[in-house]
């Protein structure tokens, strides 16, 4: 007979109240009583979630990385990423990797795999990312939304992964995909 799993408490929220909503996320003030028994005021950025798009190129012998360079105003500055972009009400996670990878960069591709999925910031943000892995890229014309000014580059998987070292690639989602990539590798090609 196996043994029951422990319980896990989880919080209650005793009363939330949104702050603020704003196009791209809202913000709730939430009094919770945690695990912990302790009770608290928790901030809440709230979001309907992202995707992110680690698109490889394997047609060469060294795998590229596509990634965008664009300026990032919290960050007051340009930073190279990987195609990225809000799941909209209703849609699924891997519509919109497809749809974000080609308003971004123009870019389809014939395979699609999740293969991470993570919380932004989760002290404060209820924000989930889940990064689709996409091969077989057939490259075609961007349509970007009025606000993004993209540059576009196929980088090296070795060189992407000095980029994150030193420190020239900064953006999260990007550095934990790019490093995922490096040891995952290529696939193993199937044996005959």
């Amino acid at each position: 007979m196996a043994k029951p799993k422990p319980r896990v408490a989880k919080a209650r929220v005793l009363s939330s109240r949104e702050v603020y909503r704003g196009p791209a996320f809202w913000v709730t003030a939430d009094y919770v009583l945690e695990p912990t028994g302790i009770r608290v005021r928790r901030d809440i950025v709230r979001h309907t979630g992202s995707v992110v798009i680690l698109a490889v190129d394997d047609s060469r012998s060294v795998t590229r990385i596509l990634l965008e360079r664009q300026y990032r105003h919290a960050a007051q500055q340009y930073l190279w990423e990987l195609p990225a972009g809000r799941i909209d009400e209703g849609e699924e996670p891997q519509t919109a990797a497809r749809r974000e990878l080609l308003e971004e960069t123009g870019y389809t591709a014939s395979s699609w795999k999740r293969i991470l999925r993570f919380y932004a910031s989760p002290g404060f943000v209820a924000e989930t990312m889940s990064v689709y892995l996409a091969r077989g890229l057939h490259p075609g014309a961007a349509q970007p939304e009025d606000d993004e000014v993209i540059l576009k580059r196929l980088i090296a998987l070795p060189a992407a992964v000095r980029m994150v070292l030193k420190g020239t690639i900064r953006d999260s989602k990007t550095i934990s995909s790019i490093l995922w990539l490096s040891h995952h590798g290529k696939p193993s090609k199937p044996r005959r």
